[in-house]
């Protein structure tokens, strides 16, 4: 579908703590809306098997992405895990003026700075059903070692008590379901998955505790 030169158009922004499954839910999304571009984050961290400079990320060394920080070409950028992230400001503008609906994957650092430079973004919050569920998920991934899934786990609940700061939540227990629901925001029928709904707090409350 191309863009719709008459209006601007619109930024999804999608952030979950690591082993959340954001990634493959991602990817489906945009299998499925035509209308969405994804956009392509600068990252330092080293490629993982299969993944492609300029399909995955634009891998970037420190030096060169520090340079970009300091020039201020990013929208957003942060620091996860020792490996820089950041999105490119000039691309993001260029699209959404262009009409173009634009999906970013992203952490929750990243996200509160889009927020507050695009308030106008769409951004959603994706949770695991327990963290049972989240650590078997990274251990199911097979790309890190143990010292880096336990660090995974710990850090996970700070990035899980930041739920709230979104506007949507979608809870990702069974595949499916989650992207059915990640389609109905991307829609417009957004209402039934507001993220100050009682149950999310619940579970919420849960995988923090």
């Amino acid at each position: 579908m191309s863009p719709d030169l008459h209006r601007r158009g619109r930024l999804y922004v999608i952030a979950a703590p690591s082993g959340t499954g954001k990634t493959s839910l991602v990817r489906a999304l945009m299998e499925r809306s035509p209308s969405l571009a994804f956009s392509i984050s600068h990252t330092t961290r080293k490629p993982r098997p299969n993944e492609i400079d300029g399909r995955d990320y634009h891998f970037t060394d420190r030096s060169r992405f520090e340079s970009m920080v300091q020039a201020g070409e990013f929208l957003e950028h942060a620091e996860v895990f020792d490996n820089l992230y950041g999105t490119g400001r000039r691309n993001v503008e260029a699209a959404l003026a262009a009409g173009r609906d634009l999906l970013l994957e992203i952490d929750w650092q990243g996200a509160t700075q889009v927020r507050q430079r695009l308030p106008e973004a769409i951004d959603i919050f994706i949770l695991p059903p327990s963290r049972a569920a989240l650590e078997l998920r990274l251990r199911g991934r097979a790309t890190d070692s143990e010292e880096v899934i336990q660090r995974r786990l710990r850090d996970s609940v700070t990035e899980l008590s930041r739920w709230h700061e979104f506007r949507y939540v979608v809870v990702n227990e069974h595949f499916d379901r989650a992207l059915a629901d990640l389609q109905h925001i991307v829609a417009g029928d957004a209402a039934a998955f507001r993220a100050d709904r009682a149950d999310v707090a619940d579970l919420a409350a849960g995988l923090v505790a």
